[in-house]
């Protein structure tokens, strides 16, 4: 059984007692490149919380790795540590831990911002910055070399957001639930860039057709006949960004995956070829009725992590871990090891021990 707990650099560095929280995992799943977040650390003892406000690598930006291209990450100015994954590894692996980088690729708002090209937008020409479109080679070349510099040092890799992002993103007062339908997401979540209707082109439609029809489909139940060829680009899209960026890394990758072929975000649907190159899959179970999309990835044949958190309603959560065990994950990805507060640092042991003992 892989145990597998997340933590962010800030939660580990400058708190001798953090070692002690991982009690029960064998290997910490730690942000290498992230994208923006206010985050908790309720146990830490100089701070309670971190506001990093952009996406940012916490290695060195090498310049020459990085000269001369547009598609480039920053460091973050929120922290004092020259290379603070490195030195957050350092404490962990002292303590007989393995360290995962976790590295989250094509979620980034200041990259999609900056550059709106290379941004994912929908039907009505809404932009959605903080999703970099994997049909653009520039992402796709960013994002391997994103890979392969947040990598160094490595145990292992956490590939998060390794395809296309969507509609739905949790952003500042974000005021969209429930304003559309499951069917009007999923159209508004297709890409509609220059790069993905040459893609739809080359499948023989006619993008003018395509973008009337997703906007009629949005307003209207409207059927949407040539569904099979929009997910044909995404996934040639994603399969291509995945390629390039596996052969960056050197060490074992779990993807963080969805069954459902259809689902955009940082878990992407799966791909006829999913799986095929990868390690095991990270698949999303935070819901504790999830345990059927456990078992959906399970029933590829590939090992499968179960990303399960303790931050929810404490109700039914050590049952939860038993169940998508059964339900065939071979191993626990736990959310999260720094903002979990003290009243929930049990639940993370608790959960690790039911997965064993299912």
């Amino acid at each position: 059984m892989r145990l597998t707990g997340h933590a962010y650099p800030w939660d580990v560095l400058g708190d001798p007692g953090f070692p002690a929280r991982a009690e029960g995992v064998a290997t910490v799943a730690l942000a290498a490149a992230y994208h923006s977040v206010r985050a908790a650390t309720p146990l830490h003892p100089k701070h309670q919380l971190v506001n990093a406000s952009y996406a940012a690598l916490y290695r060195p930006v090498r310049p020459d790795v990085w000269r001369g291209r547009r598609l480039r990450p920053r460091e973050p100015e929120w922290m004092s540590t020259p290379d603070s994954w490195d030195r957050a590894a350092e404490v962990l692996r002292a303590e007989g831990l393995r360290v995962s980088a976790w590295v989250v690729l094509t979620h980034n708002t200041r990259l999609g911002t900056e550059f709106p090209d290379v941004a994912v937008v929908n039907c009505f020409g809404d932009r959605y910055p903080y999703a970099l479109c994997p049909s653009h080679e520039e992402v796709r070349t960013y994002a391997a070399t994103l890979a392969a510099e947040a990598s160094k040092g490595a145990d292992e890799v956490s590939l998060e957001a390794c395809g296309q992002l969507g509609l739905t993103h949790g952003s500042h007062h974000e005021k969209t639930d429930n304003a559309w339908t499951a069917t009007a997401q999923r159209w508004l979540s297709v890409c509609c860039c220059k790069e993905c209707q040459k893609g739809w082109s080359e499948r023989g439609l006619d993008p003018v057709w395509v973008l009337s029809t997703l906007r009629e489909a949005v307003r209207t139940p409207a059927e949407v006949p040539f569904a099979d060829e929009l997910l044909a680009t995404r996934h040639a899209a994603t399969d291509l960004l995945r390629a390039e960026v596996l052969a960056r890394i050197e060490v074992p990758v779990t993807l963080h995956a969805h069954p459902d072929p259809w689902v955009t975000g940082a878990s992407p649907g799966r791909t006829p070829t999913t799986g095929e190159d990868v390690s095991a899959l990270v698949v999303p179970a935070w819901p504790v009725d999830s345990a059927p999309v456990v078992k959906a990835a399970a029933g590829t044949g590939r090992p499968v992590d179960a990303y399960v958190t303790v931050l929810g309603s404490e109700d039914g959560l050590t049952d939860h871990a038993r169940r998508v065990v059964e339900a065939g994950a071979t191993g626990l990805a736990i959310y999260h090891l720094g903002l979990a507060p003290s009243t929930r640092q049990p639940l993370i042991r608790a959960m690790a021990a039911a997965a064993c003992l299912a």
